[in-house]
């Protein structure tokens, strides 16, 4: 038995698109820790950052990301005020969006997740089937297979 007692980093980093999963995965978080001490709580959306020739103009690169961000912050609000109605200091929940070129949406996150050095990472299952998860992959599973040095909580 070890005498030192690990610090517990309390930094939650919940990371979300605009699934009916990604809202229970926040929802399950406010619910479990809502009246908890010491947590705070980060909402992160990433933006996945098209490629250089997949819109004609600047101009419509321009608008797409302007009406994209707008719907994404309405989004990452709500998700904000349901942990603040659960009993989260609002001191202590922040939402933001970041626009990445992302190879893989879970490589975004955790990448995302070492620059803050979160001790948990919170994601919603996406509810794609075994050949699908298989010929595609999934951001959860993903993340569980590679995150190292935190806790992963996949919320159904």
């Amino acid at each position: 038995m070890h005498d030192k007692k690990k610090i517990v980093n309390k930094n939650i980093l919940i990371a979300v698109d605009d699934s009916e999963n990604a809202c229970r995965a926040v929802s399950y978080v406010a619910q479990l820790l809502g009246n908890a001490k010491g947590f705070k709580v980060a909402i992160l959306h990433v933006i996945p950052q098209p490629e250089e020739d997949y819109f004609a103009t600047s101009d419509e690169k321009e608008k797409w990301f302007d009406r994209y961000k707008q719907k994404v912050d309405t989004m990452l609000e709500e998700c904000r005020q349901i942990l603040i109605r659960e009993g989260f200091d609002s001191n202590n929940v922040s939402a933001s969006s970041v626009l990445r070129h992302c190879p893989s949406m879970a490589q975004c996150i955790l990448a995302e997740r070492d620059e803050a050095e979160y001790g948990t990472i919170v994601v919603g299952r996406h509810g794609l089937s075994r050949s699908e998860e298989f010929l595609f992959g999934s951001v959860s599973s993903k993340i569980v297979n590679h995150a190292r040095n935190c806790t992963v909580w996949v919320v159904e």
